[in-house]
């Protein structure tokens, strides 16, 4: 038999009507809606389907994307109930694979990253943080140029290497501005600063570990369905004890997600993305030749279920 591995999209993936037509077809993602809303006391509802601010909005951005992964994922289980080879998240998307593996309730998981989005914005506020996306220069000259400005005052850190030639920097948005001439000295194809209010997976983040970590303490079970591949080490882990450390230093390390693709491709056939947009499956095409379908939606979810059953 074929061996799968559960990917799960962080921050970024979000657009208005994700998750919709999941609502529109399943009692189950319907009851999820209407759970994760009365938890959040949040209309859940109106968040996703309807044009607001708040979907940018950490805060709200966070629980909202992995509310679809966790639809996404219930819905393909109720057909196809295997546990994967291992689960992986992006950044947020940790969380989504913690709960695919029963490390985790999915509700709980809701409001533990409703509540990290909101530790994450406390510790920005007033700095003017931000993140920006480089294409085209390798990993080792964007290291070597946020060495040279950190050693002259500057805070900037490599925070997401997503594949090759696609790496996003986070610090103060003045600092990351004023690295752009040289990366595009290094021959970056694009720089980008994106639009967040936050600096994810650097030191700026050192004030929300110990309250995610204490909050994490309450809802992480010790024992898992599989294991889970830390953004932070790229390796496997299986225990409650290990993931509190690990999600604390998540927050201000980077996402080491196409070494994890690299690292743990033996261990599967082809990759599975839970949630909105195939955003992971347009990573996986630089880092893998292993095949990534996708649940974003009802259609995408009969697809895959097809896929899977012709598959024999």
């Amino acid at each position: 038999m074929k061996k799968s591995a559960f990917l799960f999209p962080g921050q970024g993936s979000q657009a208005t009507g994700m998750g919709k037509s999941f609502v529109e077809h399943s009692q189950t993602a319907a009851q999820m809606l209407e759970a994760a809303g009365d938890a959040l006391k949040i209309d859940m509802a109106n968040l996703l389907f309807e044009p607001n601010d708040l979907l940018e909005q950490t805060r709200y951005t966070q629980p909202a994307i992995l509310l679809v992964s966790m639809m996404a994922y219930r819905l393909f289980k109720e057909q196809i109930p295997d546990a994967p080879a291992f689960a992986l998240g992006h950044s947020l998307g940790e969380f989504s694979a913690l709960a695919c593996v029963d490390a985790m309730d999915w509700l709980e998981a809701v409001k533990l990253v409703h509540l990290r989005g909101d530790l994450m914005q406390k510790a920005c506020e007033g700095i003017d943080a931000g993140m920006m996306v480089v294409l085209g220069v390798a990993d080792e000259d964007v290291e070597a140029i946020c060495q040279e400005a950190r050693d002259s005052g500057k805070k900037v850190w490599p925070a997401n290497y997503n594949a090759d030639g696609q790496i996003v920097i986070a610090g103060i948005k003045s600092d990351l501005q004023s690295i752009e001439e040289a990366l595009k000295a290094a021959k970056a194809r694009r720089v980008m600063l994106l639009n967040m209010s936050v600096a994810s997976h650097c030191p700026l983040l050192e004030p929300a570990v110990a309250p995610l970590t204490e909050a994490l303490e309450k809802v992480l079970r010790d024992s898992f369905a599989a294991p889970v591949v830390s953004n932070v080490t790229a390796k496997a882990y299986n225990s409650k004890a290990e993931a509190l450390d690990l999600l604390g230093r998540q927050l201000v390390s980077p996402v080491l997600y196409k070494q994890s693709i690299r690292d743990n491709d033996d261990l599967v056939d082809r990759y599975i993305e839970f949630g909105h947009g195939g955003v992971l499956k347009g990573l996986n095409r630089r880092t893998t030749k292993k095949p990534t379908l996708v649940v974003s939606d009802y259609d995408s979810l009969n697809a895959t279920l097809e896929t899977l059953a012709g598959e024999g």
